[in-house]
């Protein structure tokens, strides 16, 4: 099924929307991937990932798979296993990958090793969270294996008590020292580290300051000192290939500029970026000198040849 065709353009499936928290999301990243996909000139056909998947890539027969999805399923190595399994060359990073930067524990156990900074977090029982102060305030209070900042709780330091957390959070959560400062990020391409972009919200950078319009502000190249600067693209370049990433990824970090470099965290690394209007790596490879169907057709390349 994943053998090249006589096409003069690879048939591409994009995979989009999906079971996850993050389907909305997908659903537009998907629509927009395979508009420019489409712009510069490949065949497309467009799947809804169901329980039906696998018989709807074997009907499709594409030459090669670009990887919308975002969230469970999506990014955490279980689609990517069945692509492996399928032969199917796909976009963005491979199974282990995905896996490791989708568990915030294990991600950071793989930073520490780089001698990456990051900040101290524990793994604690929902119920305990919900009882009593984990850390000392102030804290974060997320899953340990979601993205796009779903169910982030921020526990302030004057607050009254541990956070109330909704039903919906999982048995185990992550609970990580909150750091002051401001929001940077840095996407990676291949080898390559894009740029810096600040990302000004009215609050935390929550799912809705993420993907609704006006939600934030992004600053590129962001405003920094340069010693900054070159940390966030050699710490992003570094974290991309400690976890073993290909294609895209895009690595989130928080700074106390009161603290200088020592102030610099890295949060998480996100190996399937969000591709719609607001997004932030197009923002950064556009700026770099790569449009939005450029940046497409080189995932396709890529994930071509390594396939």
């Amino acid at each position: 099924m994943a053998g090249k065709s006589s096409r003069t353009a690879p048939k591409v499936a994009v995979l989009l929307g999906g079971p996850s928290a993050e389907r909305e999301v997908s659903l537009s990243t998907g629509s927009e991937c395979a508009k420019a996909l489409r712009q510069a000139g490949f065949e497309v056909v467009e799947i809804d990932a169901g329980r039906d998947l696998p018989a709807r890539l074997e009907a499709a027969a594409p030459d090669v798979v670009f990887n919308a999805l975002h969230g469970r399923l999506g990014e955490d190595g279980r689609v990517q296993g069945l692509l492996e399994w399928l032969g199917l060359p796909y976009t963005h990073s491979g199974v282990l990958a995905s896996a490791m930067a989708m568990d915030k524990t294990r991600s950071k156990q793989v930073y520490r090793e780089a001698g990456l900074p990051v900040v101290e977090s524990i793994i604690a029982p929902r119920d305990e969270a919900r009882a009593r102060h984990i850390l000392p305030p102030p804290y974060v209070v997320k899953p340990n294996d979601e993205g796009s900042s779903v169910g982030i709780y921020i526990v302030h330091e004057a607050a009254n008590g541990p956070p109330q957390l909704a039903d919906t959070m999982p048995a185990e959560v992550m609970v990580e020292t909150y750091v002051p400062g401001r929001e940077l990020t840095t996407a990676v391409l291949g080898t390559r580290a894009l740029g810096v972009t600040e990302i000004i919200s009215p609050g935390w950078y929550d799912y809705d300051a993420k993907y609704k319009a006006g939600g934030s502000r992004h600053v590129i190249p962001a405003d920094l000192p340069a010693e900054i600067t070159e940390a966030c693209l050699d710490y992003a370049l570094r974290a991309h290939r400690a976890l073993g990433c290909t294609g895209l990824s895009r690595t989130d970090f928080r700074w106390d500029d009161t603290r200088g470099l020592a102030g610099l965290f890295l949060l998480e690394t996100n190996t399937q970026p969000g591709m719609t209007p607001t997004s932030l790596a197009p923002e950064q490879a556009e700026h770099a000198g790569i449009g939005f169907p450029e940046l497409c057709t080189w995932l396709i390349e890529d994930a071509l040849c390594r396939g």
